[in-house]
Formats: C-alpha cells, sequence, structure tokens
C-alpha cells in the first residue's frame, strides 16, 4: 500500500495548480523557507531570539505560536510531526526553540531534503541581547537586503561540527541567490566566531560615510541580535539521503551541427558553401561598362553617318 505523500495529488483548480507546480523540484532552487516553532516547554529568551530571526528574515520565514508536545528531532520517531508540518508549509529548513533542566535555553536548527529530516544542530544560548536594544542601528536595515558573512576561526574549517554549523547560518540567513548586487543593497554583515565550543553571533549594520571621494567611507554599528551560543549536539545527514541530495540534474543541450567553442576565439563555425557556376550565372550588369558600351555605340553611329556623306573617317 502507498503512502500518504507518495500519493500524486491531483490539482481541481488553478490555483491549485500553480501551487503543486511551484513547489515542483527546479534545476536551481529558491531560497530556503524557514519554519519557526516552539517546543513542550519554552523560555521567554528562545521566544525572543525566534522573533528576531523572523524579523532578519522577513518574508523568507513562517513563524507558528503554539507549542508542539510531540517534536523531538533527535529520538526516532520524533521527526514525523516535524516533517508534516514542513510538507504543509513547503519548508526547507526549521527553527526549534525549548527549555529543560539539562538544555536550558535550546534552539534546534534543521534542514530537510525532500521534506525528509536531513541533518540537525542542537545550540544553547548564553548570552543574548535583542534586536530592540539596538534599534538605532537595526531602523536602517532594510528588509529583503542580501548581508555579507565573516566566519572567524579555523575551526570552520577543520572540525565537522562547526563546518555544519557554518553551512546552516548560511542557508537560513543568506536569502535569495543573484548574480548582480547593488552596493546599497548590502547593509548588514553576519560576523561569527569560533571560540572554543562557542559560536559568536553578532550582526552589524554598515553605514556609507562621507569620505571626499567616490569611495565611501564604511563604518560597523552592531544590530542585534547578539548570542553567543554553546554547540551540544549534531547529528549528521545519512550516507544514502546525503548520495541523494547531492546528485545534479544533467542538463544535455542540443548540440548544433558544425558549431564549436574554442578558447581564443569563442564560438566557431563552419559554413559549406555550394560550387558556384560563374560561366553561366547572370552577372548583373556595372554601370561602368554600361557608359563605355554607349560611348562605344555612338561613336559607331557616327562613323557610320560620315560614311553615308562621304566624309573621311575617323580611321582614314
Amino acid at each position: 500500500m502507498a503512502k500518504a505523500e507518495d500519493v500524486k495529488v491531483k490539482p481541481r483548480s488553478k490555483r491549485a495548480k500553480r501551487i503543486l507546480e511551484k513547489r515542483e523540484p527546479k534545476l536551481v532552487e529558491e531560497v530556503k523557507t524557514a519554519l519557526l516553532l516552539h517546543g513542550n516547554k519554552t523560555s521567554q529568551i528562545t521566544k525572543d531570539v525566534l522573533t528576531d530571526i523572523h524579523k532578519l528574515k522577513f518574508r523568507e520565514a513562517l513563524k507558528l505560536s503554539r507549542k508542539n508536545d510531540d517534536m523531538r528531532p533527535f529520538e526516532p520517531g520524533g521527526e514525523t510531526h516535524l516533517e508534516h508540518l514542513a510538507r504543509k508549509a513547503d519548508c526547507g529548513m526549521f527553527v526549534l526553540d525549548s527549555h529543560s533542566k539539562k538544555r536550558p535555553h535550546n534552539l534546534i536548527l534543521g534542514r530537510f531534503f525532500d521534506h525528509r529530516l536531513y541533518d540537525l544542530l542542537e545550540l544553547g544560548v548564553e548570552k543574548y541581547r535583542g534586536i530592540r536594544e539596538f534599534a538605532a542601528a537595526s531602523a536602517s536595515v532594510q528588509a529583503g537586503n542580501k548581508p555579507c558573512f565573516a566566519f572567524v576561526g579555523e575551526q570552520f574549517e577543520s572540525d565537522p561540527d562547526f563546518r555544519q554549523a557554518k553551512s546552516m547560518l548560511l542557508d537560513l540567513f543568506r536569502g535569495r541567490l543573484v548574480e548582480n548586487i547593488n552596493l546599497k543593497g548590502v547593509d548588514h554583515v553576519m560576523f561569527v566566531a569560533a571560540l572554543d565550543r562557542k559560536l559568536l553571533f553578532r550582526p552589524y549594520a554598515i553605514r556609507f560615510k562621507k569620505s571626499g571621494t567616490k569611495i565611501p567611507r564604511v563604518e560597523l554599528a552592531e544590530m542585534g541580535p547578539q548570542l553567543d551560543l554553546a554547540l551540544r549536539r549534531t547529528q549528521p545527514a545519512g550516507p544514502e539521503l546525503e548520495r541523494e541530495a547531492m546528485k545534479r540534474a544533467v542538463t544535455t543541450k542540443k548540440k548544433v551541427k558544425n558549431v564549436s567553442r574554442d578558447n581564443l576565439e569563442g564560438k566557431v563555425g563552419r559554413m559549406y558553401v555550394p560550387r558556384q557556376e560563374v560561366d553561366t550565372m547572370p552577372l548583373r550588369k556595372m554601370k561602368g561598362l554600361k557608359r563605355e558600351r554607349q560611348q562605344t555605340a555612338a561613336a559607331a553611329k557616327v562613323d557610320k553617318k560620315q560614311r553615308s556623306e562621304g566624309a573621311p573617317t575617323v580611321a582614314e
């Protein structure tokens, strides 16, 4: 018997058809929408952190207000309801907050592949200052603009847990992938430093000041949220799921005959021209040849007239 998620749903309206087409796999995937939700027990600190993440993500996040008792992603079977919500809301990742005596002020970050749980990262909030405490700096940042990222620390290259944390933070805050961007569109920096087993998360607002030249003077002002995050638990993707997620679609272009590419000359083509029969080809008469024939004809006419009158010709 087929599972409920394996059954293909037929749209009953044009709007439903557009929604299903939007959720279909694409060669270039769109930005991941984050699902922000609460666990069974939460604290005011983790609630404020989710609110600040929602402000930074703007329209690329969906925040739910109800508590969820059956969401324990690290336990077997605890991801079922989470995957159901992700499939329903079409979200690519999630941030779940919880609070307990063993793990106080806890944040769980995770990603999905094909609406299945891919990997997990658990962080503990040890220090927090919200965006509301940096209202002057955060007011200059426009929602939807692209951030710069600065990851400081050799752990982001050597430690697999820190590499996973870097990848998740990039997916969470980078926004839409673009080829070109205006200088005014980059108005904040995400600064993340690795210290022991902690992540120091510091967003800064970029301010362009007058410098007397065409290049402005750049200043940074902390905009919040200021977070000290302790790295607790991680769960990497399974080998089979990772192999499936890393597959790339084969894009085969239709081959054009007699056209190739050269590293120096670029696009090179070969043209085939049939043999031209010049002898039998009706060529266009040039004006110069036409004038020459007219002069020859006029001279012959004068010569004939002189012969008829008995006058000596030019040849004589």
